[in-house]
């Protein structure tokens, strides 16, 4: 699919709102399960270590579906992936919801996150209808929706999960998405054909070597790969931190530090319009630095929950501003290949969160909130230093 796209579906104010929201009730599902670990925890009689290799599967299973379904978008109906993947996150989300024990719901976790890469199916799409000059907006548009969805999910699954049961969040959850896959299907316009002629085993084949000759698809998709690493860590071990505090907060104060955290996604816009006019460098530099002052803010935490209210805010929104940022620049490269763009991207972005639950939730049984915060810092110095470092091969 080309930018020719845009001439015959321009994108319209109600459509982009679609898209937006699509986005971030689909990727919810991912998320709704990292404020109710505590809870699932406790019902299951396991480890809070134990548990969250459901958080960790879930990330894998994304991972998984981003390499294997997401770049049939260059070559399929992407409004038929659109509205088949939220259709089967939703019947995986029952799965979960009706699992009578952890084993059962890490496996389906794993399938359901396979499934649910929707959101990553309409971010090409609506960049291919986008003009070139509006691209990091309507890429920060319809993220905002997206980076709301991940986090508004932890705050109503916290608060739900009071109120009626965690089993039950899975189950609105579910409800919601496939409400949805329905107003998708009626209201998307039908996407002109593919320009692929490849097939599926020669599209996956054709993967690699884009990481290796896209200098700049390298680099930003190290930067997603660390900081969504520490994003990960941070979110995959509130549960725990508030469980074990003096006042043994439950998950509706987890929910309750999410919404701070939606206040952080107002950077996306604000990202993507200034990915349209400045240096990426800039961008991603200033995302890093924020983020890593956000951990550091939290670190303060036992002293007062007010500077865990600042670091969430400034750690939300630093890595936020750098995701939008990494997608302005990769959209850029080649518009016949966004979907496979996407999908190199965005499995390096979400191993990266693989790997940061499962570092974050060592990182606590280890050091405790310390040891959590302090991954944060690494992980954002560490992206810092791929940001700057010159590459001997390509300029990027």
């Amino acid at each position: 699919m080309n930018d020719r796209t845009a001439v015959s579906h321009p994108l319209t104010a109600g459509l982009i709102r679609l898209l937006a929201i699509s986005a971030g009730l689909t990727v919810a599902n991912i998320y709704y399960n990292q404020s109710l670990l505590h809870l699932i925890s406790q019902h299951f009689g396991v480890s809070e270590s134990a548990v969250s290799t459901m958080a960790f599967t879930t990330q894998l299973g994304y991972a998984t579906g981003l390499l294997l379904l997401v770049p049939l978008g260059d070559i399929l109906n992407r409004k038929r992936l659109i509205v088949g993947t939220a259709v089967g996150a939703g019947l995986s989300m029952l799965v979960i919801a009706w699992a009578p024990n952890l084993t059962l719901m890490v496996i389906a976790s794993y399938i359901m996150g396979t499934i649910c890469i929707t959101p990553q199916i309409i971010v090409p799409y609506a960049v291919s209808l986008a003009e070139p000059e509006r691209r990091g907006k309507i890429v920060g548009m319809v993220m905002a929706g997206l980076l709301v969805g991940i986090l508004a999910s932890r705050s109503a699954s916290g608060f739900l999960g009071e109120w009626i049961g965690w089993r039950e969040v899975f189950v609105v959850g579910a409800t919601v998405t496939l409400l949805n896959a329905l107003a998708l299907y009626f209201f998307l316009p039908p996407p002109p054909k593919p320009e692929g002629k490849l097939s599926y085993h020669r599209l996956l084949f054709s993967l690699l070597p884009l990481l290796w000759e896209e200098p700049v698809l390298r680099r930003h998709s190290l930067l997603g790969f660390l900081s969504f690493g520490a994003f990960s860590a941070f979110w995959t071990s509130l549960s725990f931190y508030l469980a074990n505090r003096p006042e043994h907060y439950g998950s509706q104060v987890v929910g309750l530090f999410a919404l701070i955290a939606v206040a952080g996604a107002v950077a996306a816009p604000i990202a993507g319009h200034f990915s349209d006019k400045i240096n990426a460098k800039v961008v991603n530099g200033l995302a890093l630095t924020t983020m890593m002052l956000g951990f550091a803010a939290m670190g303060l935490a036992d002293y007062s929950l007010i500077f865990l209210g600042i670091g969430i805010f400034l750690m939300d929104a630093g890595a936020q501003a750098n995701q939008i940022s990494n997608q302005t620049r990769i959209y850029s490269l080649a518009p016949a290949l966004r979907s496979r763009i996407t999908s190199v991207y965005m499995v390096m972005y979400f191993l990266g969160g693989a790997s940061g639950s499962i570092i974050g939730a060592h990182a606590w049984e280890w050091w405790r909130w310390t040891g959590v915060c302090g991954t944060g810092i690494v992980m954002s110095l560490l992206a810092l230093a791929c940001l700057f470092i010159r590459n001997t091969r390509h300029q990027a």
